[in-house]
């Protein structure tokens, strides 16, 4: 490798860093907890079968599972627009990740909860508690520890994800990414560089979350 490739590597590295810490990160950390808390309202809706609400739900699963996440932040950005519904770029993809996050992860919510057995619920009923007491401190700790390995796979698959956000302009890494790569015209070893990026970061994540499962691990046999 040159030296001018080397000088390129390193001019872009920081303004593709800045950018994940200003617009990768906030993203994917704000459209999972706003997607969390959405998946698991629509858990317990379509778990407690509340009229019309979840048949509802379930529509808002099968659409969003049924459909590309592309095409749902076109939708958002660029169809909605023509019926007079107007987001910014930022907002557009925060609305997007969510509820796609929200459908994905109500899945992984229901299943956990549905984990649990009945008799947990029946205990719970026996010491005089509501279905809200004993869902809130009977089922879902209970609930959390299932469903922490495949939430977090969720999390990291996001993070991965918000690189799509790029098409609604949203400045993350890999716009950044693409703008040095017009101006350089070395779009694989640019490419090559964000993606490293990418890897390093879910990396540590992974690394994280095996921490938080061990822990969780040693929790329950407690």
């Amino acid at each position: 490798m040159d030296d001018r490739k080397i000088q390129i590597l390193i001019d872009s590295l920081w303004p593709m860093i800045k950018a994940g810490l200003q617009f990768t990160i906030p993203l994917t950390l704000i459209a999972f907890a706003l997607g969390l808390v959405l998946a698991i309202v629509v858990a317990l809706v379509r778990l407690w079968k509340i009229p019309v609400l979840s048949q509802i739900a379930g529509i808002y699963v099968w659409i969003i599972r049924g459909t590309p996440l592309l095409v749902q932040l076109f939708i958002i950005f660029y169809g909605l627009p023509t019926i007079g519904i107007k987001f910014d770029p930022f907002m557009a993809a925060i609305i997007g990740f969510t509820l796609n996050m929200g459908a994905y992860n109500s899945e992984i919510v229901r299943a956990a909860i549905q984990s649990i057995s009945k008799g947990q619920w029946e205990a719970a009923y026996s010491l005089g508690m509501t279905r809200g007491e004993a869902l809130r401190r009977i089922v879902l700790p209970q609930a959390t520890r299932v469903s922490v390995p495949p939430l977090s796979n969720s999390f990291i698959s996001l993070v991965k994800d918000t690189s799509l956000a790029y098409t609604i302009t949203v400045v993350e890494m890999f716009q950044v990414s693409k703008q040095v790569s017009a101006v350089t015209y070395e779009p694989l070893l640019i490419y090559c560089e964000v993606a490293v990026l990418y890897l390093v970061l879910c990396t540590v994540l992974n690394a994280l979350q095996n921490v938080m499962e061990k822990r969780l691990a040693r929790f329950s046999t407690r």
